[in-house]
C-alpha cells in the first residue's frame, strides 16, 4: 500500500444555520426533515469563539455554510467579525445565490472575496424540478452582480444527476469560457435515499469523458488549503473546470477539513458518525483549553482515519442541510 502523505488540517467548514430557502432533491427531505429549534443553533458569539480556538490550533481557512447562510439574520456582520479573527487568513462563503444579488455589495464590504455558488442547471423548469423553487433568474443575477463587484474566486458547484442534468455538463462548463469562474462538477452523495442515489448517480470519470469534447483538459495547480476538487484548464477558457469525486478516486487521504454543524457538533469526517459536542461544553462554561483539546482530538481522529470504508460511504446518512453541505 502506498504511504499516505502527511496532511495539515487547516480548513473548517462552519455552518451557521440549517434553514434554507430551497429544497434541493439531493440535500433535504421534503416531509421528514425536522429543523433545529432556534435555541439549539449556535449563537454568533459562540461561533466566533470557536473559530478563534480553531485558528489557534492550525485552522487558517473558514468556509461559512448552511443550510443557506444568507437566510440567517446578521450574517453579514458575522462575516465582517470573522475576518478579524487572528489566524484566519481566508474566509469563504457557500451560497445557493438566491439572495446574492441583493446582499453582494454588503458582503463585499466585509472583506469577503471567495464565493461558492450552487447551480445545477441553466434551464428554468429543470431548476424548479431540482430545487422546488422558481429562482433561477435570481441566482444568475446574483452571479453577475458578484462578478461585476470583483469577487474572486467565484466557484460554481454543480451536482451531476444522471437522467436529470447530465446533458448540461458542457453548457455549465462553458460558464468558465469567457469568465474566470471555476465550474466544479460533484458526484451525487448518498445522503437522502439509497434508491434515488443509485438511480441518479453518475461517476465523475463519465463527467470527465464528456468534458473532453471541449478539447484536451490540462491539470491546473492546487491552491494551499484547497478543497477536494481536481482542476483543469480547457482550451481558450478564462476559467477552470473542477471535478469532485465522492467515491471513485476518493480524496480521503488528502482531506484537510473539519466540519462544525449549526448545532455545534465538530465532525472530523462528513461520512462518519464521530462528532464532538462543542456547544454543549461551551454552554456549560468550560474553558478554551478544553475546547482546544477537542479540536486536537478531532484532527488526530482524522489523521487516523485515512480512508472511509466503502461500506460506510454507501450508507444513507442525513440530509446535507443538517450537516453543512
Amino acid at each position: 500500500m502506498d504511504e499516505i502523505a502527511p496532511r495539515k488540517i487547516n480548513y473548517l467548514r462552519l455552518s451557521v444555520t440549517d434553514r434554507c430557502n430551497l429544497r434541493c432533491v439531493y440535500c433535504t427531505y421534503w416531509q421528514d426533515w425536522q429543523k433545529l429549534p432556534a435555541t439549539e443553533i449556535m449563537r454568533y458569539e459562540e461561533l466566533l469563539r470557536l473559530a478563534a480556538i480553531a485558528a489557534q490550533n492550525g485552522i487558517s481557512k473558514v468556509r461559512v455554510t448552511g443550510g443557506e447562510p444568507l437566510v440567517r439574520r446578521g450574517v453579514v456582520d458575522f462575516l465582517r467579525q470573522l475576518h478579524q479573527v487572528p489566524g484566519v487568513t481566508k474566509v469563504c462563503l457557500t451560497t445557493n445565490g438566491v439572495l446574492l444579488r441583493e446582499l453582494a455589495p454588503d458582503l463585499y464590504d466585509t472583506g469577503l472575496r471567495h464565493l461558492n455558488i450552487s447551480l445545477d442547471t441553466l434551464r428554468r423548469e429543470r431548476y424548479r424540478q431540482i430545487t422546488g423553487r422558481d429562482n433561477l433568474a435570481a441566482v444568475l443575477g446574483g452571479l453577475e452582480r458578484a462578478a461585476s463587484l470583483g469577487f474572486h474566486p467565484i466557484k460554481i458547484n454543480c451536482v451531476v444527476l444522471k437522467g436529470i442534468n447530465d446533458d448540461e455538463v458542457l453548457d455549465l462548463a462553458r460558464l468558465a469560457q469567457d469568465r474566470p469562474f471555476q465550474v466544479r462538477f460533484i458526484e451525487l452523495m448518498p445522503t437522502v435515499s439509497q434508491e434515488w442515489w443509485r438511480r441518479h448517480f453518475w461517476p465523475i470519470n463519465e463527467v470527465h469523458r464528456r468534458l473532453t469534447r471541449l478539447g484536451p483538459l490540462i491539470p491546473a495547480g492546487q491552491e494551499p488549503a484547497a478543497g477536494p476538487a481536481i482542476n483543469f484548464h480547457a482550451p481558450e477558457f478564462k476559467g477552470e473546470i473542477g471535478l469532485i469525486s465522492t467515491r471513485d478516486g476518493h480524496h480521503c487521504p488528502n482531506c484537510n477539513r473539519l466540519r462544525l454543524t449549526a448545532d455545534g457538533k465538530l465532525r472530523p469526517c462528513l461520512l462518519s458518525q464521530a462528532e464532538f459536542d462543542l456547544k454543549g461544553l461551551l454552554r456549560l462554561g468550560l474553558g478554551d483549553d478544553v475546547l482546544a483539546y477537542l479540536f486536537q482530538e478531532a484532527m488526530e481522529l482524522k489523521f487516523n482515519r485515512a480512508r472511509v470504508s466503502p461500506e460506510l460511504s454507501l450508507l444513507p446518512s442525513w440530509p446535507m442541510v443538517s450537516v453543512g453541505g
